[in-house]
């Protein structure tokens, strides 16, 4: 090695690298994966996903409710708008009790959790009563309230459950029972098994699978072990069997699954063939809206069970992978708040609460698709029908609720929020020209709790 002017030695240089071997600078792939990454991991990330995708999911469900139920509504002697108006009404209804939900403390969901549970046990023991109960579709599950409103109870025993469940599994946690069996499953299941009783005794065996559902949830959430959770679904399981066995109507529907002809021997499968029929004939991007066909007398409950299929007709298959996108970002955003919180009755209320609408929107899809049999259970936020449609809104209210209350959310919020009219501490400050918005890309140097913008 040549000895240098200075008579240093020289610093050896690193060999340069091929000019062909640099990995690009501006990959605008990677570039737009950080950026998807980065804001799908800021703190209001579940809060818009639960927002936007449960508001958008019930005004694509007004616009599908008002094309698919003009023609029932014109076969019943009817407005065409009927339908739509009532759900309409339920919608305004729910967005207040959205709202109010999403701003109540969680002390005081806590404290409305028995009230509710006490109310739904009541309204769902008041149906069996002759003269109060009204029977729909041979289920005997609705109350009149006069005219042509009815109210289904067993709908609000799916949030009656949720909430005390939770609530009772949060308390065992904070004095420490829960690795004692008999107190992870007494009084959660019996109660829950009081429930399931009352709906069967109407004979809706459909919103008796999704309670069964948010059992199994909250029963997981609170970590209960294998055995123990085997034991409770082979049970559930044998009361489900035996309960099919004896009813030739859902041994029929049991049939149905997959069939391609409306009459498969013996069974009638028209609504399922048809719902296929529905799906298949929307192509890529639909008919166009209000273009359905079979929703002219071919298909049963178009504008309630079954308004995937006709939405699928209608919208194509753009139309219900974006159903089904706004229910999977629900899904997640309701994990997320569940697996980010500390507080034991947020993360159950939260995991309640997502499996609930989640379970109930893949029982009515798979049914609509041929893979499962026809529950007859509505799509949440979706399908025409105020008595779903209210305590699932409230429900929406409390996930929202609990996505504002996390502490890297509240921070961003907080940031969010104005500054006209804040009273500031030592004296008058001076005038520094038009006042600005206090946004976080402003506040972007203060410190985070998160890390995060």
């Amino acid at each position: 090695m040549p000895a240098s002017r200075t008579g240093r030695p020289p610093v050896p240089r690193a060999a340069r690298r091929p000019a062909g071997s640099r990995p690009p600078r501006n990959n605008p792939v990677r570039v737009l994966h950080l950026r998807v990454r980065r804001a799908w991991d800021r703190p209001l990330t579940a809060y818009y996903l639960i927002l936007g995708g449960s508001l958008l999911i019930t005004v694509l469900g007004l616009v599908m409710v008002y094309s698919a139920s003009q023609i029932t509504a014109l076969q019943m002697a009817l407005p065409g708008s009927f339908f739509f108006r009532k759900q309409f009404l339920a919608a305004s209804i729910g967005a207040g009790l959205l709202l109010i939900a999403s701003r109540m403390p969680v002390k005081l969901h806590r404290a409305l959790a028995y009230p509710i549970l006490a109310g739904a046990v009541f309204l769902m023991a008041l149906v069996q009563v002759p003269g109060i109960g009204v029977a729909v579709n041979g289920n005997q599950n609705w109350i009149s309230l006069g005219g042509s409103f009815q109210i289904q109870p067993s709908e609000f025993g799916k949030l009656a459950l949720v909430l005390w469940g939770a609530d009772l599994i949060a308390r065992k946690q904070d004095k420490k029972l829960l690795a004692q069996w008999k107190h992870m499953l007494v009084p959660l299941v019996p109660v829950a098994f009081l429930l399931l009783g009352l709906i069967m005794l109407g004979g809706d065996m459909g919103t008796a699978i999704i309670l069964t559902a948010i059992l199994f949830g909250l029963l997981w959430l609170a970590g209960a072990p294998t055995r123990l959770f085997v034991g409770v679904l082979s049970i559930a399981a044998t009361i489900g069997v035996i309960l099919i066995k004896t009813s030739p109507n859902r041994m029929a529907r049991l049939s149905c699954i997959g069939a391609t002809e409306p009459q498969s021997g013996p069974v009638d499968c028209w609504q399922a063939v048809h719902g296929i029929y529905a799906l298949a004939s929307g192509g890529i991007f639909g008919s166009g809206l209000g273009a359905s066909v079979e929703k002219w007398g071919q298909l049963p409950e178009a504008h309630t069970d079954f308004i995937f299929a006709v939405t699928g007709e209608e919208l194509g298959l753009a139309g219900t992978l974006s159903v089904l996108a706004l229910f999977a970002a629900l899904g997640y955003a309701g994990i997320r708040v569940a697996g980010r919180t500390e507080d034991p009755f947020v993360r159950y209320a939260a995991g309640g609460v997502t499996t609930w609408i989640v379970a109930q929107a893949v029982i009515n899809i798979g049914a609509v698709l041929g893979l499962l049999p026809i529950a007859g259970v509505p799509l949440p936020l979706f399908s025409y029908g105020g008595s779903a449609l209210l305590p699932t809104m409230f429900a929406i209210g409390l996930l929202i609720a609990f996505a504002r209350d996390e502490p890297a959310a509240r921070a961003a919020l907080a940031m969010r929020q104005p500054r006209f009219g804040r009273k500031r501490a030592g004296g008058p400050v001076p005038d520094r020209g038009p006042r600005r918005w206090n946004t976080m890309r402003r506040r972007a140097s203060a410190a985070r709790s998160s890390g995060e913008r």
